[in-house]
């Protein structure tokens, strides 16, 4: 689109969290007008550490904001999966790690520290908290939002970015969070408790092949005087309730197998700082946009956490979606390229997720989605 467009251009985005923040990042730079209203009465992410793969950090130098994510992260070389008692089963370099000329290795970072970045990047004003969608409404060259606390908005795309239970994702499917069979129980601990296991900056996973449970070591080496350990501990389970209740002595059950220091490390968890969470997906998504709506993120394709896709495919789909809508003549022909380019690699990496990992997958690649996916 023109310049003189895209500056009458008005963008609502629902949705405040990584595909919302850093969409209105990549949006905002191509001169249109941008809000994000998040439901949210202020933004606190819990959980742990994700890894940002090379592939986002590309896009967070070509938007000029690498320096702000690189100030709270950590550089990692390798992917290691080991089996329980510690054996390494797969060592592999994160791929594209040096294209271009420039190393852009994967970058560990604590999901709040993420946010922050984020939405301390947006200009004053762009971001409105306490905004909950109740209402979609698609106008055809327009569409129309109202809010919980009784507003509304109308602008020409609204970008979906509502996330697993998106409200904005029922104008085109009645897709539901669809359970994994699994608990993730995710802490984040001080580098002093981590049993001498924090050697590196490698992301760790370890495999019990009796029990089907695995333990992801996430060093945040940057955090703190002893730096931290993102700790995740994903076992097999027929609750499917969304926070489910788990005990210390559940979680010292489900790690019963593993190295005696991991146990150790679950021996000294504080189960106050503990968030659990019954894993969810959703099942593919036909339709992603119309010609002023389109959906990102978990709204579009909610993903299980074990190949680490998740948040990564949300920030490329912002930044995707700025480059469509200048590389393209319309706000509808942007719109479906944008899905075009998306659907298929992000729907490919729903699927090699919720494969999850065993010890004959893991003994092949640490990175099964390489084969399928160029990104």
């Amino acid at each position: 689109m023109q310049a003189e467009e895209l500056k009458t251009l008005t963008i609502a985005i629902i949705g405040g969290g990584y595909a919302g923040a850093t969409a209105a990042l990549a949006l905002h730079q191509t001169g249109a007008s941008v809000t994000v209203y998040e439901q949210a009465k202020e933004i606190h992410e819990v959980g742990a550490g994700i890894g940002l793969r090379p592939a986002v950090i590309k896009l967070f130098r070509q938007l000029g904001v690498f320096e702000d994510i690189a100030a709270v992260t950590s550089p990692s070389e390798y992917f290691d999966i080991l089996d329980a008692q510690g054996n390494l089963i797969q060592r592999e370099q994160w791929p594209h790690l040096d294209e271009d000329g420039v190393r852009n290795n994967t970058r560990f970072i604590h999901r709040g520290d993420f946010i922050d970045v984020l939405t301390r990047l947006l200009p004053e004003g762009m971001l409105k908290l306490d905004h909950r969608a109740a209402e979609v409404v698609d106008n055809g060259d327009s569409a129309t939002v109202r809010f919980t606390n009784g507003q509304e908005v109308t602008a020409d795309i609204v970008v979906g970015a509502d996330g697993i239970r998106s409200k904005v994702r029922t104008l085109f499917s009645d897709n539901q969070p669809v359970p994994a069979n699994a608990h993730a129980y995710r802490v984040v601990i001080d580098g002093s408790d981590a049993e001498g296991l924090m050697t590196d900056d490698n992301l760790r996973l370890y495999l019990d092949a009796e029990t089907g449970s695995m333990i992801y070591f996430l060093p945040l080496r940057h955090r703190g005087e002893n730096g931290q350990v993102s700790f995740d501990i994903t076992v097999p389970s027929t609750d499917t309730s969304w926070n489910p209740d788990v005990t210390k002595e559940d979680l010292l059950h489900a790690v019963r197998n593993f190295d005696e220091r991991l146990v150790r490390i679950v021996e000294k968890l504080d189960m106050d700082k503990v968030n659990t969470r019954s894993a969810h997906d959703i099942d593919p998504v036909d339709v992603w946009n119309s010609r002023s709506v389109v959906l990102i993120g978990d709204a579009a394709h909610a993903m299980l956490h074990h190949q680490g896709q998740g948040a990564n495919s949300a920030v490329l789909d912002g930044g995707i979606l700025a480059d469509c809508l200048l590389e393209q003549p319309s706000v509808a022909a942007a719109l479906d390229t944008y899905t075009e380019l998306r659907k298929e690699p992000t729907q490919a990496l729903q699927r090699i997720s919720r494969e999850s990992w065993d010890s004959e997958s893991a003994g092949k690649t640490a990175f099964p989605e390489k084969e399928a996916i160029d990104y």
